[in-house]
């Protein structure tokens, strides 16, 4: 299963780019992360620790219509001891002007690990447009194992 994966995702951006070539943006991002260690069924708990991180990183936007989008990125996040590519997909869409809500599953190599390396998450992002190519955006990752913690993330965002 995981051997298809990244072949397959590849696929996917070569046709998508290739079939809406003029409907395609480009940039950059990043910001600050919060990781919470010791995460109970999505409960903070009383004893929740928190690690502060940064992220950095390039995205592709392949606009299907004026409100509905997908968005692939490729992050690189320093986490103390650990570093890791991050690779968001996510379906974006418009709720009002200048403000996006994206969705979608976060595909994670740790670098650092001696087994497991490949983790799933979960997203939700939303975005707020200050310029046409300028956005400030939040998102919240929620790990699906004990390894793989929740991730508040704050930043910016240029299109080119």
């Amino acid at each position: 299963m995981k051997n298809i994966i990244v072949p397959l995702l590849l696929f996917l951006l070569i046709w998508m780019s290739s079939q809406a070539q003029s409907n395609v943006d480009f940039g950059v991002k990043g910001g600050v992360n919060f990781t919470f260690f010791n995460v109970e069924q999505a409960n903070f708990g009383p004893r929740a620790k928190t690690q502060t991180s940064y992220y950095g990183g390039v995205f592709t936007e392949f606009h299907f219509d004026e409100s509905f989008s997908l968005q692939p990125e490729v992050l690189y996040i320093g986490l103390g001891d650990f570093k890791f590519i991050n690779v968001p997909i996510y379906a974006k869409y418009e709720v009002a002007k200048n403000l996006d809500i994206l969705v979608g599953p976060s595909l994670n190599y740790f670098f650092d690990f001696f087994s497991n390396k490949f983790k799933v998450r979960g997203d939700i992002s939303t975005a707020f447009h200050i310029t046409k190519a300028i956005d400030i955006h939040i998102k919240y990752t929620l790990g699906f194992e004990v390894i793989s913690p929740n991730g508040l993330f704050l930043g910016v965002g240029y299109r080119f």
